[in-house]
């Protein structure tokens, strides 16, 4: 067992800013000023920047902001504007409502963006001048809304659901009609029914349309002439369908600007869609259409696995895009391919390479691309050569993720960790040194004392190196002995990396008085292909093995107090929990949320994660170790005669990944078996605690249920 030095962080937050320190020796024993902790109530008080984008000169620098009112649950999310040079940081639009996905035109001039303001029945776009003063005006009234913008030439491309045998005023009477209704039925034929936490539409396509907007240029600003901005500045009869001539529709769960991309002169776009049109067995390739043909080129039928997230080169000629090799594996390694356009000729650029280039963006000279990369537990910058495939770290510690390139060269991103939430910044793409451009929060985190974090690996199953974060209290003195709070990832291939978690936030559970930790185990994401499947189909073995093993090195600090143990997680955290139940472990108690708890009736999910690849129950070749099926090895619930420790249970009922039966079927069964159980269920929530109340509610629970079982603070 051995620490990562390289990866040892010692940070502590003073009001000017970010000082290292000292794990020990702190004259701090313990935080006694409850009104400088990292409280659930600051979380819901801070400011959520999301993704930025940066104008083609690369001057200035939008991104939408949301804060939250606790009041009435509600959040509001406006745009606000940053020059590059910092002279400038101020919203750019204060209409109270939610304003996102900016998007610029070549020319920097304007700025589109989707929103929902005053009589609008769904969101719809709109647009600003950004280099005179001028209101925003509505681009569109599309009955069925926008998603997804891009800007490409004269047209602004955008997603929406249609009725592919309807013209827009047939849609809009479909609407009309179906929001007097009073039959709350759905119906379906065919997967998917639901995605995360919202029912599918059986009959409806989602395509990819382009609308006009040289005419609409001149108008935007003038508000008296288009009434304000409540007269769309173009009619449906100018919007141009993309993809429904050719009959192939995109990826009908969930779509977004990954699912398509546009040549800068908007000739031709890619789009994703399945082939097989069979979404319980889907096979995701990329196509090719140019505007107004009914015919699209499949570009990728050769791989069986999924070809996604197509982007063209600043000259578009060459398509980049991500391969995976296993079918039915959403976790596979996403290679980076290049798709030479006029010959057609495919390049696999990261063949050798153990990473999943993820987040990519062009370079404005075609020569290189970057990526947000997860790579062992941090989400770095790499540039990776369109020529050679080489990759080169760009970025060292903390996270990096959204990030958007300039026609001039400059990157822009958002950058993050466990010790302050996401920040707008610009990235130097040869050293990777950082600028930032907001001050959003700064305010609140002055007057709040973190803990100190580090990376440190430990020996998991089979004697291979895991990696954790460990999370320090405020004050932490190593003579005295603290409390272990163990959090358990979702997944399972995900990693833990170095961002700011509103929802499990680490640095907040320290302040109860826990050493908290995130250990990567067997399966998740950025430690290579091998380590992410290690755990199909088994999940329990070898995380069960690294958790247990994470314990013991814990157990094996002087300053932890083996006697005061918890655990939990939710997701595949919380199945990993349920599994804890009954099996040997050293926690007191244990917290579970959205479970997977009975892999049978799992399959009411949205997704049925092993079907796919390994079989269903009832087919004999799902028959994989032990002489067993699958579902019989590694179903948490056929361990329930062994449980035997206290759990908090929680659970939304708008969870469509994870039915919140799972959850029901679990408290039951601890109930039946007389162990303490505690069941906290959201009728208004989903897969995750979102409105500020709720959330507020479950870490109070959590906080309280913890404190029964394992006295909080240093002993």
């Amino acid at each position: 067992m051995k620490r990562n030095t390289t990866t040892f962080f010692f940070i502590l937050l003073i009001a000017s800013g970010l000082a290292c320190a000292s794990t020990g020796n702190t004259s701090n024993e313990s935080n006694k000023d409850a009104s400088k902790l990292l409280t659930v109530e600051r979380l819901w008080e801070m400011k959520r920047i999301g993704s930025p984008v940066i104008s083609p000169d690369g001057e200035w620098v939008v991104a939408p902001v949301t804060r939250y009112n606790v009041d009435d649950d509600k959040s509001h999310t406006d745009l606000w504007l940053f020059a590059a040079d910092g002279s400038v940081e101020r919203p750019l639009t204060r209409h109270g409502s939610s304003d996102g996905q900016p998007v610029f035109n070549p020319e920097g001039t304007h700025l589109a963006f989707v929103s929902r303001r005053d009589d609008d029945d769904e969101a719809q776009i709109y647009i600003l001048p950004i280099r005179e003063p001028g209101e925003a005006q509505r681009l569109t009234d599309v009955p069925t809304g926008v998603n997804a913008l891009k800007w490409a030439g004269d047209h602004i491309y955008f997603i929406t659901r249609v009725w592919p045998d309807k013209d827009w005023d047939e849609m809009k009477e479909e609407l009309d009609r179906r929001s007097s209704s009073h039959v709350s039925a759905r119906i379906w034929n065919r997967l998917p029914y639901s995605h995360w936490d919202h029912w599918l539409e059986d009959e409806r396509q989602a395509h990819v349309y382009r609308i006009p907007v040289r005419d609409a240029l001149s108008q935007s600003g003038r508000g008296t002439a288009v009434e304000d901005g409540k007269r769309p500045l173009v009619g449906n009869d100018q919007i141009e369908p993309v993809t429904l001539p050719t009959g192939r529709e995109l990826p009908r769960s969930t779509q977004g600007t990954g699912s398509y991309d546009v040549t800068p002169d908007g000739s031709l776009v890619v789009f994703s869609s399945d082939t097989n049109r069979d979404n319980t067995n889907p096979k995701m390739d990329l196509y090719l259409v140019s505007p107004g043909s009914e015919t699209a080129d499949n570009i990728t039928m050769d791989n069986e696995a999924s070809d996604t997230n197509p982007i063209f080169s600043p000259n578009g000629s060459v398509i980049a895009y991500n391969q995976q090799r296993i079918p039915g594996f959403y976790a596979d390694t996403r290679r980076l391919v290049l798709y030479d356009v006029n010959s057609g000729v495919r390049t696999v650029l990261t063949q050798e390479w153990d990473r999943s280039a993820d987040g990519l963006v062009w370079a404005a000279d075609g020569y290189r691309l970057f990526g947000a990369i997860d790579d062992a537990g941090t989400r770095r910058v790499y540039a990776i050569s369109a020529e050679t495939g080489q990759v080169q770290p760009v970025t060292g510690d903390t996270d990096f993720m959204s990030l958007s390139m300039s026609a001039t060269g400059v990157l822009a991103g958002i950058n993050q960790s466990f010790m302050y939430p996401p920040r707008v910044v610009l990235i130097d793409p040869e050293d990777g040194s950082v600028t930032r451009l907001d001050t959003r929060n700064d305010d609140i985190l002055a007057d709040v004392e973190l803990g100190t974090y580090e990376s440190v690996t430990y020996e998991g199953y089979g004697g291979q190196e895991i990696q954790m974060w460990v999370h320090y209290p405020p004050g932490f003195n190593e003579t005295r002995q603290y409390p272990l709070f163990l959090l358990i990832h979702g997944g399972p291939h995900s990693g833990i990396t170095d961002g700011f978690h509103f929802r499990w936030n680490a640095q907040t559970f320290a302040s109860w008085g826990y050493v908290t930790a995130w250990h990567n185990f067997h399966g998740s994401s950025g430690f290579g292909q091998e380590f992410t499947d290690a755990i199909n189909p088994d999940w329990i073995t070898k995380p069960y093995e690294d958790t247990r093993k994470a314990a013991d090195w814990f157990a094996g600090q002087p300053w932890i107090d083996a006697d005061r143990m918890v655990a939990g997680g939710g997701s595949y955290g919380g199945y990993l929990s349920s599994i804890l139940l009954g099996k040997d472990h050293p926690f007191k108690t244990l917290l579970i949320h959205a479970p997977v708890y009975n892999m049978y009736s799992q399959m009411a999910a949205d997704f049925a994660v092993h079907s796919q690849r390994f079989g269903n129950y009832w087919e004999d070749d799902g028959r994989h170790f032990d002489g067993n099926t699958i579902y019989e090895q590694i179903s948490p619930h056929y361990y329930a005669g062994n449980f035997h420790t206290p759990a908090l249970i929680v659970h939304g009922q708008l969870d469509y990944r994870v039915p919140v039966g799972q959850t029901f079927e679990l408290f039951r069964t601890l109930q039946e078996r007389g162990l303490e159980s505690r069941l906290i269920y959201y009728p208004d929530e989903n897969h995750w605690i979102l409105k500020p109340n709720n959330s507020m509610k479950w870490y109070h629970e959590v906080r309280e249920w913890m404190a029964r079982f394992a006295e909080p603070g240093p002993q």
